[in-house]
């Protein structure tokens, strides 16, 4: 027999080379080149229309194309329906990844159990049999009368019962497990993944079914597979949190029907994830009075305030200081220790500098780094922070302390919980004053450290 070609496919971008190489020749990803079997090329064209390819579609002009706003079901979870944007939309693909044992199969089966009231819904379980799903939804409480589930991961048997059954709602978990038999390279490889990604999409597409395919996450958290998969798919999620604490986010990255990052908050309990109507209460310690090292922050999270405590701790340091920031970026830490240094005076060069952000919430907004800085100078100097106090702001290399957007949503949503001292930006200064709110504005970063030693 004739030795079976190879080739060797990025895991990144989905480009092949025809030998493996270290750095790939087309995205330049190190270390992504996996080796698969070369799939051979349609004869003629009437074997790719066989194979799902689109016939060309008629050139239209843009201002004569008819645009609505699209309908949506709500999926009788309103955390999810946040991070959505309102609920599923016919035809929509949403993508969601998450650590192993996260609440990923948990979250969906709780929707798909509510949307079975008002419509057809499939689950397609690739990693599961029947039964154990029967288990689960059984420890769950849910009913599932109108629920139906199939065992398989043959992307031609899908979709199969996709035709017959005709759902308005499906879930296939997980992509990684589908194969198609068009493909002779094993399930979970990039060629795999692709392709079957490219046929369930163009299936919801055309029969109007939303779908949500889950998929797996590497050792660094991302999703398995090519990055084409997140490209074809309208809207991708992320589960984050630890497997060990009960509160669970998901959060949007892509959204072509809503807000990106958008997050929603749950807590996992025995009856399965039960969305949080007030996520700020877990983003805060319980102190009973004000301790060195911690100091609020107002960010935003799509169109949600929510607060979050940042703690810092600044300890003696060895020959080689440590910089460590968990939720925050460690190379902006760095910049902010020497904007601190430089404009306010304050030298942490021979001390270990720990941040944290409490809840296991991720910050990515520069709102943040005011907040950063203060809790490091109090964790410094051992003097607490003012009792019911917030900060926000970026901060620049210069030592200005630039405004953040929506610094008045911001703002009342502080007052509503009950918080009576802010420093913030002078332009995000409100005009009317906030009721039970004192505001300081500052310019720059100097008059933010003299502020907060005079409160």
């Amino acid at each position: 027999m004739a030795k079976e070609k190879t080739v060797y496919t990025c895991t990144e971008c989905g480009g092949t080379s025809p030998k493996w190489l270290g750095k790939c020749p087309h995205c330049n990803a190190w270390n992504t080149l996996e080796e698969g079997r070369a799939e051979t090329a349609p004869k003629n064209r009437m074997q790719a229309l066989a194979r799902g390819l689109a016939a060309p579609q008629p050139v239209t002009t843009l201002s004569e194309i008819e645009a609505g706003d699209v309908s949506r079901t709500p999926t009788g979870l309103d955390e999810l329906d946040r991070v959505l944007g309102g609920g599923i939309v016919a035809g929509g693909v949403v993508l969601i990844g998450g650590d192993p044992g996260i609440g990923k199969s948990t979250l969906l089966l709780q929707a798909l159990d509510a949307l079975s009231r008002q419509m057809p819904v499939l689950y397609v379980t690739g990693e599961e049999s029947g039964a154990q799903v029967a288990l689960r939804a059984h420890r769950l409480g849910l009913e599932g009368k109108a629920v139906r589930v199939q065992a398989e991961i043959q992307l031609e048997n899908i979709l199969a019962t996709l035709d017959a059954e005709k759902p308005a709602f499906c879930v296939i978990d997980s992509i990684q497990t589908i194969y198609s038999e068009q493909l002779t390279s094993a399930p979970g490889s990039v060629a795999q993944v692709r392709e079957c990604a490219a046929h369930l999409t163009r299936t919801a597409k055309s029969t109007g079914c939303a779908m949500v395919l889950v998929g797996h996450v590497t050792k660094e958290g991302a999703l398995a597979g090519p990055r084409v998969l997140e490209h074809i798919v309208d809207t991708v999620l992320y589960f984050e949190g630890d497997t060990h604490s009960s509160f669970r986010l998901v959060r949007a990255i892509k959204n072509r029907f809503g807000a990106v990052n958008e997050i929603g908050v749950f807590a996992m309990t025995e009856k399965g994830l039960k969305g949080v109507t007030n996520p700020s209460a877990i983003f805060l310690s319980t102190h009973g009075e004000p301790v060195p090292g911690s100091c609020v922050l107002v960010t935003l999270e799509g169109t949600r305030p929510l607060l979050v405590e940042i703690q810092a701790l600044v300890d003696e340091g060895g020959p080689s200081p440590r910089r460590l920031s968990v939720g925050l970026e460690r190379d902006r830490l760095a910049m902010l220790l020497a904007v601190l240094h430089r404009h306010a005076g304050i030298a942490c060069g021979d001390q270990d500098v720990f941040v944290n952000a409490v809840g296991g919430v991720r910050i990515s907004e520069p709102a943040a780094d005011l907040a950063v800085l203060l809790a490091i100078q109090s964790s410094l100097r051992g003097r607490p922070l003012p009792k019911g106090f917030i900060a926000f702001g970026e901060v620049g290399l210069a030592g200005e302390v630039r405004p953040a957007p929506r610094g008045q949503e911001r703002l009342k949503e502080a007052a509503k919980l009950g918080f009576t001292t802010a420093i913030v930006p002078r332009a995000n200064a409100p005009k009317k004053p906030i009721e039970g709110l004192t505001i300081h504005a500052v310019d720059r970063i100097e008059q933010a450290v003299d502020l907060v030693r005079g409160l």
